[in-house]
């Protein structure tokens, strides 16, 4: 066998192949060749088929990271990225020195004095192997960026030769801060991290000039083992490795002894997820759709910046009133038991791992966090989260779950060793059992000038239901429907001052061949007007209106504000919100009514950047307007805007101007029958928003729930913030309208006491206006 056939052989051969290696040497041996002499010889056969298969060089010169989508709120928050790697680009001239002096401290102290290759060591790395093992890897930068770009982790001594021909030839082409910056854009952290700058973000929340010592040593761990060194995963072995590094940096000279210190004891808090600045896993998802839309494959991989129109406090708020009203209707309905079971080992390995499967079928869902009962008395819990840490419950966080504590309670419901429950703590580090809720609920607030969004939240946990409620789900819109009957009646010549009378009625078209009642939630209380009775949410006065315009007149009208025709029935059932709407759709509505008669147009992206931040698209400003696009005229804005200020001030959404401490808040509740749906829509000034809450598939949310409990609270959280700081609005009030007896009537209907007379003398409510008139001696 000759010398050469042997190298060549050799190049593609596995190192763990240690017979073959055996083989080799006892030949060299025999042909006299030994030592330094028989490496020269093998480096050299071994570099003559390395050369010519080298890989195209442009790939460095002409560096093209991946860059993920992102999606960002209008004032810049990063609400959502896509992509198969987690990467942000950074200049060298932007990473901090001590992340930089952290991995050259552990990855090549001498990356600045090298030519690209450590010789020493790489002669060790050869000699090692032929002597029994590839035990030394002597990488420098450099060779780790040739190995990233252009070559696999197989560990042949061809592909280690490779690396060193391609170290050279970069170290040719580019500078050392050129080579550096490559390298700290491109390796792979782990979590599907690329770059330091993400692994930053990833791990700590943070961007690379906010790092700490301590922080960046340990990131400077990672590179080394990205699957076993990563704090999120092993946060022990990464510990282990950050101290090695610090160490390192302490013995050239780059940290202080009191430096060293500080940053071995200094507590370090990961994170295991991709966390964002603001809270908005359906708005992220609907824009890439779109995106993809236009894009195709380059939409993961080409860094385009997404700017929506959502604003972040907003949205947060959106987010946070969303799930905390969830879990206060949750609450209000006790708890219905643990999550799961599972039987607890003895040995402490096999009960790690036993508890790490169970939870992973549970995943946390932000603040409410899924653990394993390790210990429970109806005095105190201890329970293990995924992180592995011992939570205590006890005293008032027990008190939701007191009945699953007892001894007697039912198995379905006993909280016992080895229950999956959950857990949350408050803002003083106390613990309480909590559980996922089973409703859903939406919410979505916008312009209500040019429709833009201002917050979305499509559900209560994305991760749970990636369902999107605030654009998809037709549900019924109960009395939040009512408006926009009064609206009609509104141009058939009613006022607010109209008088109907609140009393039975029985009508033909029941089920089975009954006749139908329509029925109040506080029952009867005689002739009132069209204002009170809208505040009150009058059933039976919304019917006799309906009856009185017409149903099939008030479903043509719908169709001004965006509603479909199709999805109402042409019935007196109509008024009382048994068709079918999207939050987004009454959102879109209920604008028409804050700004003065508008149609808007759902507005969500802002513009579109390519990664050096070059408009690719960007939304064109709002047409101007005129009477010509008014959907409803501005006088039946402008009085149905006084009735549904009225709601709130002295009606179904009353606890709206109580707590908001405003005047200028309207919109109407919505419950439909049994409670299946809770609404509320309404606005101030020209934010409009919409709170829904029900359950997928439909079911009572109880005889106590109405829009007033279960959504209205929803709104009046996000408002705090969407209206802090901005003064109560006033309307004026347009040409066409006066005031007639202490309310609004369009100036033609003024003489007819609120009603056309010839109108009531051929309606279906002449006997309900005769007796009126009775009354009234009018």
């Amino acid at each position: 066998m000759s010398i050469l056939s042997s190298a060549v052989k050799f190049l593609a051969l596995p190192l763990a192949a240690t017979n073959y290696r055996k083989n080799l040497r006892r030949t060299l041996v025999a042909l006299g060749i030994d030592g330094i002499l028989a490496v020269g010889l093998l480096v050299g056969a071994m570099l003559l088929t390395v050369l010519p298969s080298l890989p195209s060089f442009d790939v460095v010169t002409d560096y093209r990271p991946k860059i993920p989508l992102r999606i960002y709120t209008d004032d810049g928050a990063l609400l959502g990225e896509f992509g198969d790697e987690h990467r942000d680009f950074t200049p060298i001239k932007d990473i901090p020195p001590v992340l930089k002096d952290a991995l050259l401290a552990i990855e090549d102290s001498r990356f600045y004095d090298h030519s690209g290759v450590d010789y020493r060591g790489v002669l060790r790395a050869l000699v090692a192997d032929l002597t029994g093992g590839f035990r030394q890897g002597a990488s420098t930068i450099t060779m780790q960026v040739a190995r990233t770009f252009f070559l696999s982790q197989e560990k042949t001594i061809k592909r280690k030769l490779t690396e060193v021909v391609l170290a050279y030839r970069i170290e040719s082409a580019l500078s050392k801060d050129q080579i550096l910056e490559l390298y700290m854009n491109q390796i792979y952290l782990g979590q599907r991290t690329h770059g330091f700058a993400s692994a930053a973000r990833t791990y700590f929340q943070k961007r690379l000039p906010d790092l700490t010592l301590a922080e960046a040593a340990m990131l400077a761990g990672i590179p080394q083992n990205p699957a076993k060194r990563n704090p999120a995963v092993n946060p022990l072995r990464a510990k282990a490795r950050q101290q090695l590094v610090l160490k390192r940096m302490l013995q050239l000279g780059m940290i202080t002894q009191a430096q060293f210190t500080e940053a071995v004891g200094q507590p370090l808090k990961i994170s295991n997820t991709l966390r964002f600045e603001a809270h908005a896993d359906h708005v992220a998802e609907m824009v890439r759709q779109r995106v993809y839309a236009q894009y195709k494959g380059d939409t993961y991989t080409q860094g385009f910046n997404v700017y929506t129109t959502l604003n972040k406090a907003e949205q947060n708020a959106a987010y946070d009133s969303l799930r905390r009203n969830v879990l206060a209707y949750d609450q209000r309905h006790g708890y219905r038991g643990p999550e799961g079971f599972v039987d607890l080992p003895d040995n402490a390995d096999d009960r790690d791992e036993a508890i790490d499967r169970i939870l992973a079928k549970h995943p946390s869902s932000d603040n409410l966090i899924s653990a394993v009962v390790t210990e429970v008395s109806a005095k105190r819990v201890l329970a293990e989260p995924a992180s592995g840490d011992t939570i205590e419950i006890k005293g008032d966080g027990l008190r939701f779950a007191a009945r699953s504590l007892q001894p007697n309670a039912k198995m379905d419901i006993r909280i016992r060793v080895g229950s999956v429950i959950r857990v949350s703590q408050d803002s003083k580090g106390r613990w309480a059992i909590g559980q996922m809720p089973e409703v859903d609920a939406a919410f979505v607030a916008l312009n209500a000038e040019d429709g833009s969004y201002r917050a979305l939240v499509g559900g209560f946990d994305f991760s749970r239901n990636q369902f999107n409620h605030v654009t998809n789900a037709w549900r019924q819109p109960g009395s939040s429907i009512k408006p926009f009957v009064y609206s009609a009646a509104l141009e058939k010549g009613y006022s607010p001052a109209t008088l109907l009378n609140d009393a039975p009625l029985s009508l033909p078209g029941g089920e089975g061949g009954q006749t139908w009642e329509p029925r109040n939630d506080d029952g009867f209380d005689g002739p009132m007007s069209l204002r009170q009775a809208l505040a009150r949410s009058k059933n039976v006065i919304a019917v006799r209106l309906l009856q009185a315009i017409s149903p099939q007149y008030a479903r043509d009208y719908l169709q001004r504000f965006g509603f479909d025709a199709a999805k109402h029935p042409a019935n007196l059932t109509l008024t009382l919100g048994s068709g079918s709407v999207t939050p987004l759709q009454m959102a879109g509505a209920y604008a028409a009514f804050a700004n003065g008669g508008f149609p808007v147009a759902p507005q969500l992206i802002r513009k579109i950047t390519d990664a050096r931040g070059n408009v690719l698209w960007e939304a064109p400003p709002p047409p101007p307007r005129d009477d010509t696009q008014r959907v409803i005229d501005e006088r039946n804005a402008f009085i149905m805007d006084s009735m549904l200020r009225e709601v709130t001030r002295s009606g179904t959404g009353a606890q709206a101007s109580q707590r908001l401490g405003r005047s200028d808040l309207a919109g109407k509740t919505g419950t439909t029958s049994d409670a299946f749906d809770g609404w509320f829509a309404g606005y101030s000034g020209n934010v409009v928003a919409v709170a829904w809450m029900g359950h997928d598939q439909p079911k009572s949310l109880g005889n106590r729930e109405f829009g007033a409990t279960l959504a209205l609270p929803i709104w009046i959280d996000y408002m705090r913030q969407a209206l802090a700081g901005k003064p109560p609005t006033e309307r004026k009030a347009p040409p066409g309208v006066s005031l007639v007896d202490g309310d609004w009537v369009y100036d033609e209907f003024k003489g007819d006491d609120g009603v056309k007379a010839l109108d009531v003398e051929e309606s279906p409510l002449k006997s309900i206006f005769d007796t009126l008139r009775k009354a009234f001696g009018s």
